[in-house]
């Protein structure tokens, strides 16, 4: 796991940190989530032996205070203000079945339950209040919510392109048959990220090339956002303004205006394959984590979002995933 600092218009690697449990094994750290105290950051090893595991480290120290076992290749993750960590096990080297989202407490760090939802959940993001999580499921086109109070399945809907509809809260198996017979998903979800204010729901079609805006209170699509190939995370700005999508097949990040639903700039990535991204406090800048090809380093990139540029690049390991912002420095 590696540092980056930002500062004066320059990205910088000023630390890396060896992870992972067993020296003759790939681990494959995959997600990064920072706490809301800023007192702890985390990250899922999405392998194991067999399962995979979250780990909790010192923000102060960057020394581990505790783990977790949880399913198979956990992926993203958040903690709500609660202290509620919400893992999906996106189930990669599995048979095509219905997963899970693990939910741990991070003060004693155990797993206190395991939600199931559909196969191949990713994007693990939660309303601002902590109160529902949303996540996205490739293999079966559906987005699904957990009332994040109950831990249980509150909604689902499936995202068959122009065919979106309702899906029972309580059905967890594959929707092959609103697929009209076509075995491979046709939205191929990857990410699920509510507005801040919890009205909005975006959701990337990886396959398709479009970001779809749901109402959370009328469960229905409203907008379309065609994109750049492969769609892949998003992020929307904390003043609400902007949606920050990586187009994982384009090499480029899009920035997108809420309000108006057109592009504000398009931007090319250092390297192929963007995946990552976090977006500092105050909406200026969002860090790009690029994953490379071959024997290409990982880099994070720097775009200036009001000024639709990319400003600096740090290199980092090689096939850079999850991201996540620590803090302002000096506060």
């Amino acid at each position: 796991m590696d540092i980056v600092r930002f500062r004066g218009g320059s990205a910088t690697l000023v630390d890396s940190i060896s992870v992972g449990r067993f020296p003759t094994e790939i681990d494959g750290p995959h997600g990064l989530a920072v706490d809301p105290s800023g007192e702890r950051w985390y990250l899922t090893l999405a392998h194991g032996n067999p399962f995979g595991s979250v780990v909790g480290y010192s923000t102060e120290t960057n020394r581990p205070e505790g783990s977790v076992t949880l399913g198979m290749f956990p992926a993203t993750m958040q903690v709500t203000p609660a202290g509620l960590l919400f893992a999906v096990n996106f189930n990669l080297h599995g048979d095509h079945v219905p997963s899970s989202v693990s939910v741990v407490d991070v003060q004693s760090m155990i797993e206190i339950a395991q939600v199931e939802t559909c196969t191949m959940p990713h994007g693990s993001r939660l309303t601002r209040d902590g109160a529902r999580h949303y996540s996205a499921c490739m293999m079966d086109d559906m987005l699904v919510e957990i009332d994040a109070l109950r831990l249980e399945v509150s909604r689902r809907m499936y995202l068959g392109p122009e065919n979106e509809r309702d899906w029972p809260a309580d059905d967890s198996s594959s929707p092959k048959s609103a697929h009209e017979g076509m075995d491979m998903p046709v939205c191929s979800p990857t990410w699920a990220q509510p507005s801040i204010d919890g009205s909005r729901i975006y959701v990337a079609c990886n396959k398709n090339a479009e970001v779809l805006e749901i109402d959370s209170k009328e469960w229905r699509v409203t907008r379309r956002f065609e994109t750049g190939p492969g769609p892949y995370n998003l992020d929307v700005t904390p003043d609400g303004r902007r949606l920050v999508v990586t187009y994982k097949g384009g090499q480029a990040t899009g920035v997108w205006d809420l309000e108006t639903g057109r592009e504000h700039a398009r931007i090319a990535n250092s390297r192929r394959l963007p995946h990552g991204i976090a977006v500092t406090p105050d909406s200026r800048f969002a860090f790009i984590t690029v994953e490379g090809v071959g024997g290409e380093p990982g880099t994070v990139d720097v775009i200036d979002l009001e000024r639709g540029e990319l400003v600096s690049s740090a290199d980092v390991g090689k096939q850079a995933g999850g991201v996540a912002f620590w803090k302002v420095e000096g506060s």
